[in-house]
């Protein structure tokens, strides 16, 4: 006998439908699954054997080919061994159902019968309502991520058990409610707060605009001035990210087995904070299939680098791209896969290998060939697509002893959220969501310069020998700062400020 039981699988972070057919006919009992399997579906074979018989079931001893189709894209994991057993028992005549047409099921088993979560639920079941499909059926841990998709039924089941009685009732039961206190993204909760930070008020200032216009930002300053403990704070001033923005993160991280277990939706922006001895596929992504890496686990967060002349050389020129698009494109000889890659970079580093080259209170004990070799581990390249370089100094005496609390990040976030919200104005009907994104033609358009601060610009350039990229950069910013200040012109204070966050590695590196 036939049985077809529709599934799905991931490429990228996206699904598509994978139909599981079973056949069951006289033989030497043999089991075969064909389709292209990897070798987790492959070892499907004895964890739905003993599933079913774990399960109060009748394992078929004839012949049982299972077929995944489509059979010219390659399956992997373990999301169709539900799928796989629930076929054999329909087509052995255990399992009695009318009508399964509609309804597409994933999930891991034990050996015991029960079910596991799977990595992609969220895409699953995006995917199978956009294919117009009717429901859904997951394990327990995935069915809040999955239940977060509008106007679609998403239904749980704890074990094999369960799902054949889930099936053979036509799914006669309540399916999944998402409280809506687990989609209040303006209420996303985090554990720091600017508030926290002493002293380093041109810092937060400079992050303020970095905020605002999604600017990316070097810092640099000795150990201990607080570098980290500013970045890890960047995320509770950036506004709450839409639901779009929150279903695009939840994806990735579904997709990568990084949700939280029963999470419904990824509240807080990213924040991902890889070492400096990370691979160049575990920055981008990588693997026969590819899945995502962390600048991509950043996607509308803040991606921190620390210690950035410690990161090799081919891991940083490989962000260059994804710093200008947006996107990480990964090829593989079977499939190529785009993964979006929209981060705001912050990154951190020493002035010098030793730290104290700018500190007035430690002597620097590197020498000038060291400390030239150590700057240019960052190519010019490079340093040209990070809008802003701050100077972090080592905090006073006074400064580390003040119990004077500073202004709370949600104070900064409203300031940036208004400023948001003129861009998203202003940019409506085009590509452009904040001032970074901007390129030569909407800065001709948006960005108008007077006569006073096309000098003073002019003069900028010519004194620190600023490439045409940087040109760019300083427009940005002096737009983002006139968007801060509630300002429809750019005006000479504005480009004043801008430049200051450009010329401070010139200062450093000259």
């Amino acid at each position: 006998m036939l049985a077809r039981v529709n599934s799905a699988a991931i490429m990228g972070i996206e699904a598509y439908p994978v139909q599981v057919e079973v056949d069951i006919s006289r033989g030497r009992g043999l089991f075969t699954i064909v389709g292209l399997p990897d070798v987790a579906v492959r070892e499907s074979r004895e964890r739905v054997q003993a599933a079913i018989r774990n399960s109060g079931f009748e394992f078929p001893q004839e012949t049982i080919t299972v077929n995944l189709a489509p059979a010219d894209i390659r399956k992997e994991g373990p999301s169709f061994d539900l799928p796989i057993a629930l076929g054999i028992l329909i087509a052995h005549g255990q399992l009695h159902v009318d009508d399964m047409d509609d309804c597409v099921i994933v999930g891991e088993l034990s050996l015991d019968g029960s079910l596991r979560p799977i990595a992609g639920a969220l895409p699953i079941a995006l995917g199978a309502r956009q294919w117009g499909l009717r429901s859904l059926l997951v394990p327990p841990e995935n069915g809040k991520e999955a239940a977060v998709v509008s106007d679609f039924e998403v239904y749980t089941a704890a074990t094999i058990y369960d799902c054949a009685s889930l099936l053979e009732n036509d799914f006669a039961a309540e399916p999944v409610r998402v409280d809506p206190q687990d989609l209040a993204l303006e209420a996303a909760p985090y554990a720091v707060d600017f508030a926290d930070v002493k002293g380093q008020a041109h810092v937060k200032r400079a992050l303020e605009v970095a905020a605002a216009g999604g600017h990316n930002v070097l810092l640099v300053g000795p150990p201990g001035a607080g570098k980290t403990m500013l970045a890890r704070r960047m995320p509770t001033i950036l506004p709450p990210m839409t639901l779009e923005e929150a279903l695009e993160v939840t994806k990735l991280y579904s997709v990568a087995g990084l949700l939280p277990k029963h999470q419904a939706l990824m509240r807080q922006r990213p924040f991902r904070h890889p070492h400096h001895t990370v691979s160049i596929a575990g920055l981008t992504g990588g693997g026969s299939i590819p899945r995502p890496g962390e600048i991509s686990l950043a996607h509308n967060g803040v991606l921190f680098l620390d210690e950035l002349p410690e990161f090799s050389h081919s891991a940083l020129e490989v962000m260059r791209q994804p710093l200008e698009d947006g996107t990480v494109t990964i090829a593989r000889a079977q499939s190529t896969v785009t993964f979006p890659a929209n981060f705001q970079l912050i990154a951190a580093m020493n002035p010098c290998p030793c730290g104290f080259y700018t500190d007035p209170h430690r002597q620097c004990t590197c020498s000038p060939s060291q400390v030239s070799r150590y700057r240019k581990r960052i190519s010019g390249p490079l340093l040209d697509r990070i809008d802003m370089h701050i100077e972090v100094p080592r905090l006073l005496p006074g400064e580390l002893l003040s119990k004077q609390a500073g202004e709370k990040s949600a104070s900064i976030q409203a300031r940036v959220i208004a400023a948001r919200e003129i861009q998203t104005r202003r940019f409506a009907g085009t590509p452009y969501h904040c001032n970074a994104q901007m390129g030569s033609k909407a800065l001709r358009q948006f960005c108008q310069l007077s006569e006073e601060c096309e000098s003073l610009l002019r003069a900028a350039i010519d004194q620190f020998a600023l490439s045409a990229r940087a040109h760019d950069r300083i427009i940005k910013l002096a737009r983002t700062i006139a968007d801060l200040e509630g300002s429809e012109q750019i005006k000479v204070p504005h480009i004043a400020e801008a430049i200051q966050y450009r010329s401070l590695d010139r200062k450093l590196w000259g």
